[in-house]
């Protein structure tokens, strides 16, 4: 679900005024005179790792959770997005002219000290100040990239690179599991309007080894990190206020991702769903009423004084699993473009009768 939303929110001319909520811009459908995402499609690699500009939008999202010497814990984001400014390129003599748009956002959680660090850049697709190739795979902003290693020009090992003020990463990331597709074989259907959908895929666990950097200090590190790649024409169904999205890796090698979109009641809505990744590496596809949520605890910003649900129980009564999730860090709100909560959390539960714990990921949209 995650990044059409901000990335229109950001790049659209209003973003410059100052911040803006996430459905300022959200129509009920598709864009008129982009591709849409209607139906499923075969995808083919390494070329749906590179851009799509025939659709309005799509991001690459990194997340992770890594350890230092000692068991010092550190979160990390780096996504990048692209917003297609029109659906029908015009050719003009200026080096600057650009169709696209894109928008970065780094954070890093210090969890041992309580800090969270968050960063945004945003460049048009021209001169060579941000873009995206299939091969070899590269995307970047500036110098935040995630470009990679491979000689065969293969996907990983990744590397990941970002730095803003006292924070910096230097990771490489490789393959545990192979790619899933997400929805109906990478089909994800956000709400019942003819193309109010995504492609969609994922590495559900890589991982991730390298430098994090606090001011002075550098800390080898060591840890696990989630891909998502998605990218389509849609937008938020009328009656949707935002999403709550899940990645979690378990320690019995399964993953969870799960989004909820959530509506203007509260309630949740119908085209909720998400993936239970086994150890196998084999997928099971969840509907919203196979997962059962509830909120625990939440933190008010003292920022922005908005109230978030950071944390929570999650239940796939199915599978035998029952959840508590808990941020490391409870202030971890982008106060960017586009404000939300996206950050570092851990699990502790049972599964399938035994004891499982885990880490991952956790954004809150449309607070």
């Amino acid at each position: 679900m995650r990044g059409a939303q901000i990335l229109a929110l950001a790049c659209l001319s209003a973003a410059a005024a100052g911040q803006v909520k996430v459905t300022d811009f959200l129509g009920a459908g598709p864009a008129t005179g982009y591709a849409i995402a209607d139906r499923p499609r075969a995808f083919a690699f390494p070329a749906d790792h590179g851009a799509h500009p025939e659709y309005r939008s799509e991001w690459w999202y990194f997340t992770g959770n890594l350890a230092a010497e000692g068991g010092r814990h550190f979160g990390f984001q780096l996504t990048f997005f692209r917003f297609a400014l029109t659906p029908h390129p015009v050719e003009r003599e200026s080096a600057w002219a650009a169709d696209q748009a894109w928008m970065a956002h780094f954070t890093l959680t210090d969890t041992a000290d309580g800090r969270f660090h968050a960063a945004e850049r945003l460049g048009r697709g021209a001169l060579g100040i941000a873009g995206a190739t299939a091969v070899p795979f590269r995307v970047w902003l500036d110098d935040w990239q995630a470009v990679s290693l491979s000689p065969d020009r293969g996907l990983f090992p990744l590397r990941l690179e970002a730095r803003h003020g006292p924070a910096a990463i230097e990771l490489e990331l490789t393959a545990i599991k192979p790619l899933v597709l997400q929805g109906q074989d990478g089909w994800d259907r956000k709400g019942p309007e003819p193309g109010n959908a995504s492609y969609y895929y994922a590495f559900s666990r890589l991982a991730a080894r390298g430098h994090v950097a606090i001011g002075d200090e550098r800390f080898p590190v060591e840890g696990a990190a989630w891909m998502d790649r998605e990218w389509g024409s849609s937008a938020l169904s009328a009656g949707l206020a935002g999403w709550d999205w899940f990645a979690l890796q378990l320690s019995d090698g399964s993953e969870l991702m799960y989004y909820r979109l959530r509506r203007l009641d509260g309630a949740t809505g119908p085209f909720s769903s998400g993936t239970l990744v086994l150890p196998s590496g084999d997928k099971i596809n969840l509907r919203s009423h196979e997962v059962r949520l509830a909120v625990r605890r939440e933190w008010q910003s003292p920022r922005s004084q908005r109230r978030y649900p950071v944390a929570w129980s999650i239940a796939v009564p199915s599978r035998g699993l029952a959840l508590e999730i808990e941020p490391t860090v409870d202030n971890q709100e982008l106060d960017l473009t586009v404000r939300y909560w996206e950050g570092a959390i851990r699990a502790q539960g049972m599964s399938g009768g035994q004891p499982v714990g885990g880490q991952g990921y956790l954004e809150l949209v449309g607070y």
